[in-house]
């Protein structure tokens, strides 16, 4: 008898063929709804940045690579039954990240943003993945009947799984994720896993004529049910005297929130761990001090009219460019609950476009001149850096007049070698000839720095503002050494490297404001 018609197990019936597919497919959906809800679950806490996301990647190849394994190895001796029982276990698992993500975020802070994402991944996500890894090595053995059939049989089953992964991921995306928030899906994924448990248990108790086999699944389920209404409680914000929340919804780009600090006449716009606006309750006036420096600009160059604002914030400075100056104001903001919210709680009313969707597509389908465009992407924990670079740069000079001027606004440490600082100068410098830059808060370290960008140079001693005015700006000059740093382009973007110590910062600045409450689910 050949190698390739040695028989390897009783042929298996249709039925059970399907449900094998049915399972390697559900296990490839939720491998990636796990993966992406991570950093919905990470992001509030240590942000959206390339660190966060490469550790969520790569504790989804290291789990999945032990699962191929430990699968691999079990299948073989095992004698075709657990596969029910390594299901239940993924669920249960499943149903413990959001249960554990509080302390575990808590736990690793001290770690650093790097170390800290990574870690808190590897805790969170690794053992619910890794079981879901070990899936596909069970259903190989369990589907093939012959050596010359192993080849068919492992193609199928994992063609069907990265099937799963893909209706997952779409699903997750396009349907889930506007309705849904990140724990509810991730407790509804566990439920999910339990019911397949359950089936597959069935399965494999009538298959191997072995009452006992279903019963751990079972056991599991019971356990599963008894710690849900712990895990949901989990996700509950529990009440605080610091702040009152008005609203709070996650949309695709993170949670957006307006919350009230009372006692301090504080409203906050915030999104995740970011903080992009702020008002008085009293009085709704802007709180954020640079919003001082940028209500000034139009001054320096009498007569404009047209405006672009990109990343809306709490529209404040949108209103001030109007009322105060009667321009109108296009403005482009990435997550539609933040331009709702500007709307709703801080009484901004549109006078020009108010476009929602991704600043790098949008501009591209902008027409000028404007006058100012102000760009106000840089405040928060996290860098968009795709949205500082030569090319998005040159593609925002094409949208200013003659006289026009790009604002960016750009938070960063003063002291120290400033490379943040002198590389955001350097790469304003290969696209604009002309540059100013003034610090908000002189006498602080941690701040916002304005840079002023254009074809002509900036004079704060225009006659369009008074003494006070100009020596208030003189004050806040700053100097940039547009010589060092580096270029940012979108092949070479390290800008979040280079931030790493000011996304920290800013995690720990909103921490000692609100407590963990607001940043960890």
């Amino acid at each position: 008898m050949t190698n390739n018609t040695i028989s390897l197990q009783h042929p298996i019936s249709p039925i059970i063929k399907i449900a094998l597919f049915m399972t390697v497919f559900i296990s490839g959906s939720v491998v990636m709804v796990i993966e992406l809800l991570g950093t919905r679950l990470i992001a509030p806490f240590y942000g959206t940045s390339l660190y966060v996301w490469s550790s969520l990647i790569s504790v989804t190849m290291i789990a999945l690579a032990l699962g191929y394994f430990i699968g691999g190895r079990w299948s073989d001796s095992a004698k075709r039954t657990g596969l029910s029982l390594i299901i239940a276990v993924a669920a249960l698992f499943t149903l413990f990240i959001p249960w554990l993500t509080r302390p575990v975020l808590l736990a690793t802070d001290s770690l650093g943003l790097r170390s800290g994402a990574f870690v808190s991944a590897f805790i969170l996500f690794l053992p619910s993945l890794m079981m879901l890894g070990m899936v596909g090595p069970f259903a190989i053995k369990l589907s093939t009947t012959a050596l010359d059939k192993i080849g068919n049989s492992s193609g199928t089953i994992y063609a069907v799984s990265t099937l799963g992964s893909v209706i997952g991921t779409l699903t997750l995306g396009l349907y889930l994720f506007p309705l849904i928030g990140s724990r509810e899906i991730l407790i509804g994924a566990s439920g999910l896993l339990f019911v397949l448990a359950l089936a597959i248990g069935i399965m494999e108790r009538k298959y191997l004529q072995s009452a006992s086999v279903v019963w751990p699944s079972i056991v599991l389920v019971v356990i599963g049910l008894g710690l849900l209404p712990s895990v949901v409680k989990a996700g509950q914000m529990r009440p605080n005297d610091k702040f009152q929340v008005h609203f709070a919804q996650e949309s695709l780009y993170g949670w957006v929130r307006v919350i009230d600090q009372p006692a301090k006449d504080l409203r906050l716009l915030t999104s995740d761990g970011s903080a992009i606006g702020a008002s008085s309750i009293k009085h709704g006036d802007s709180q954020l001090s640079y919003q001082d420096i940028v209500g000034l600009i139009p001054a320096l160059r009498p007569k404009m009219t047209r405006a672009l604002i990109i990343g809306l914030g709490a529209g404040h400075m949108a209103k001030v460019l109007n009322e105060r100056y009667g321009m109108i104001v296009d403005t482009l903001e990435i997550d539609p609950l933040v331009a709702q919210a500007a709307v709703d709680y801080f009484d901004f009313k549109p006078t020009g476009k108010a476009i929602v969707g991704d600043a790098r597509y949008e501009i591209r389908h902008l027409t000028g001149n404007y006058d100012l465009i102000i760009h106000d992407c840089f405040t928060g924990g996290s860098e968009p850096a795709h949205l500082l670079t030569v090319e998005t740069l040159n593609q925002l000079r094409g949208l200013l007049s003659q006289q026009g001027i790009l604002a960016v606004n750009f938070v960063a440490f003063a002291s120290g070698k400033q490379s943040a600082l002198n590389t955001v100068g350097k790469t304003l410098a290969q696209v604009f000839e002309q540059q100013t830059t003034f610090i908000s808060e002189p006498n602080k370290d941690f701040n916002d720095f304005i840079f002023l960008a254009s074809a002509e140079p900036v004079d704060i001693h225009n006659e369009q503002l008074n003494r006070g005015q100009q020596a208030w700006l003189q004050n806040r000059l700053f100097p940039i050494n547009t010589k060092d740093g580096l270029i940012l382009t979108d092949n070479f973007n390290p800008l979040e490297h280079l931030q790493i110590a000011k996304a920290e910062k800013y995690r720990h600045f909103l921490l000692d404001l609100f407590g963990e409450e607001l940043f960890i689910r």
